[in-house]
């Protein structure tokens, strides 16, 4: 077989029964606007995480996004402030910084994990810096010890990007929770996948509070739910018909609702499964592809840490990558690039060339690829997507003869 007879993807989905159910649920209930679903997603995400507040927003993005915005307010930054971010993440990383009249300062990363190194982080401490960004990328928990240490050294705040990272460990603490705020995606392709949404957390009660207003609007705390004033006694009653409709802050519409909550409380229960899934999924495609590693580069998971794989990394060693990723997608493989962000075109204009700067950036932009290995791919995909590996080293061996 030369194409598959579907695309595989590097995503997917199956809706369970229960998510099916806890939705008909919601839909029964005639509330879609935030309300216990929610709450208790929040709860137990962020208890999993290790943390005790957790906030459901419509994206991780939004998450980071107000993450930033409440440090902000927190620390007292100015406009124009420095955020340490790694040169090799998806653009909403460095995306959320500009929205908040933050400077990006980019920061090249480790060959073999490819997260943020941390012996190149001092060199781009400024007086203007406030904060280091580090991303979890791909699945695999970034080297946070050194990066804390140095953000303690120099009073940095810290903002885990762990979009692409859930239910992983460092050293036995959860991704997430080493820094001041953890920041989480469940869109499509992610771990647990609820259309759009995404989890802010944190065990510092004064972001949280700020957090949840900003994503509200900017709303005063006291009422988040159009249940918050039930069951209460006059004097509370009086005070939220009183502050209800008060702002004190300029926030966002960044809320979810108790449709997506209730596909993500169905998902996280089942999220071991999950990730033991994409785990073999991932074993599966190292030993199969072990034979070509004089080729390409394989993840590589140190072993102080766990790596829950939300995406298959390849870095080739020559500089073809054209060539292979076209004949895998001629075999209805599909693959995307390594999380490419310096080498936009939008961040050409605002920064220059970067690359010069960032040399191990460089050579991920240019020979670095992913394909998928989520929970819902088949024995039988995993199979034809090694199959397409050794016949293109196959052809590639014949013609350099």
């Amino acid at each position: 077989m030369n194409r598959y007879p579907y695309q595989i993807g590097v995503g997917g989905l199956a809706l369970s029964d229960y998510e099916k159910e806890l939705v008909n649920e919601v839909l029964e209930s005639n509330r879609l606007t935030y309300g216990p679903k929610s709450k208790l997603l929040e709860s137990e995400f962020a208890k999993i995480h290790m943390c005790r507040h957790g906030l459901f927003l419509n994206s991780g993005t939004s998450a980071l996004e107000v993450a930033l915005a409440a440090l902000k307010i927190k620390h007292g930054w100015s406009d124009g402030d420095e955020i340490i971010v790694p040169a090799v993440t998806f653009v909403a990383t460095s995306n959320v910084v500009l929205h908040n009249n933050l400077v990006p300062v980019f920061v090249d990363v480790e060959a073999d994990t490819y997260n943020l190194d941390p012996n190149k982080i001092e060199e781009k401490i400024t007086k203007r810096t406030r904060a280091i960004m580090p991303v979890h990328l791909l699945g695999l928990p970034a080297d946070m010890d050194p990066i804390l240490a140095i953000a303690k050294s120099f009073h940095l705040a810290v903002i885990e990007d762990s979009c692409e990272t859930m239910f992983a460990k460092y050293k036995n603490k959860s991704v997430g929770s080493m820094g001041d705020i953890g920041c989480f995606s469940t869109y499509v392709a992610h771990f647990l996948v609820t259309g759009v949404g995404g989890f802010a957390i944190t065990n510092d009660d004064e972001l949280a509070t700020d957090m949840r207003s900003l994503m509200n609007h900017g709303r005063d705390n006291i009422y988040m739910s159009c249940s918050d004033d039930h069951g209460t006694n006059d004097k509370r009653f009086h005070e939220i018909v009183d502050r209800r409709f008060s702002f004190v802050h300029v926030g966002f519409s960044y809320r979810c609702t108790e449709l997506e909550a209730a596909i993500g409380l169905g998902q996280l229960s089942r999220h071991e499964q999950i990730i033991y899934r994409r785990q073999e999924i991932a074993k599966k495609l190292t030993a199969g592809l072990k034979k070509h590693e004089e080729h390409i580069q394989l993840p590589y998971c140190p072993s102080d840490r766990t790596h829950s794989y939300m995406l298959y990394g390849i870095v080739l060693r020559e500089s073809d990558k054209k060539k292979l990723i076209h004949f895998l997608e001629s075999r209805n493989i599909e693959t995307r690039d390594m999380l490419p962000v310096i080498n936009q075109p939008i961040y050409i204009k605002l920064f220059g060339d970067l690359e010069k700067a960032n040399p191990i950036a460089k050579w991920i932009n240019s020979s670095g690829f992913y394909i998928g290995c989520h929970s819902y791919m088949t024995n039988e995909e995993i199979d034809f997507v090694l199959e397409s590996f050794d016949q293109y080293f196959r052809i590639k061996s014949n013609n350099i003869r």
